[in-house]
């Protein structure tokens, strides 16, 4: 029998990225403990799940089996309830190999691969396989989308059968990585436009930049969208203040989407 695939919450916490120090902000969480407790805080605001990157000693992002499965066996006892998605994201460190055998390690009930990173290396014969692996697995593959052509690309691989049609689940990314990012709710028009015409039947989400996030994630959840939202994206709050914490930051979007 095969495995069901674990839906993606309605609130999902993004709470620190590859990228973010305490520089940016002294409540980013880095080590597992911190994660831990982020998590717990989270949870208790409203967030089902947690798209979690752990950090070395240094606080330098890594694809380490070891922390990964300290962390999960952590949040296993400390949050039972809330869906633990690792990330497989390169952050220009990693190749699409160090991707898949991090995920062949764990083989965890959720992972975050972003398309781009994984075809990167042109290995699409190997994206499938590890696709069709984590199809029979059941676990829950929910692809990063950057642009509506990466849309119109991935219903191309569904088609073609890289990527399985079951539990098919999508993260919209609206802006990118830069100084001063703001994203705009219109800014999920046009990928949402190429997933309609693309006939991509899936669970999707989105994420957001800037003070405009809970505006952004307000719209995608009125679309029918789920919703990640935290510091690994943005720092601030609806009003423009800066956020005291993760929670704080899913409470307000909690509150925004009842």
């Amino acid at each position: 029998m095969i495995p069901a695939i674990a839906t993606l919450p309605r609130i999902m916490v993004a709470p620190n990225g590859a990228r973010k120090t305490r520089a940016d902000h002294p409540a980013l969480p880095l080590t597992v403990g911190d994660l831990v407790e982020t998590a717990i805080a989270c949870h208790n605001a409203g967030a089902g799940g947690l798209h979690a990157h752990v950090r070395d000693a240094e606080g330098r992002h890594v694809l380490d089996a070891g922390i990964y499965a300290e962390l999960l066996a952590e949040l296993a006892r400390a949050t039972p309830d809330l869906l633990v998605q690792i990330t497989t994201e390169s952050a220009g460190l990693y190749r699409p190999s160090d991707q898949r055998a991090l995920v062949r390690a764990l083989m965890p009930s959720a992972v975050s691969i972003a398309l781009r990173e994984i075809l990167a290396g042109h290995e699409t014969e190997e994206a499938a396989r590890l696709f069709a692996e984590c199809d029979a697995a059941g676990i829950a593959v929910q692809h990063i989308l950057y642009s509506a052509d990466e849309v119109t690309q991935l219903a191309r691989l569904v088609a073609a059968g890289v990527v399985p049609k079951r539990g098919l689940q999508v993260l919209h990314v609206l802006g990118r990585y830069t100084s001063g990012q703001r994203s705009s709710p219109s800014d999920m028009d046009l990928p949402l436009a190429r997933q309609r015409a693309g006939g991509l039947v899936a669970d999707w989400a989105v994420c957001a930049f800037g003070s405009a996030e809970t505006a952004c994630l307000t719209e995608a959840a009125r679309r029918g969208g789920k919703v990640r939202v935290g510091f690994e994206n943005n720092l601030f709050m609806a009003d423009g203040s800066l956020a005291r914490d993760n929670a704080d930051r899913v409470a307000e979007v909690a509150a925004a989407l009842v």
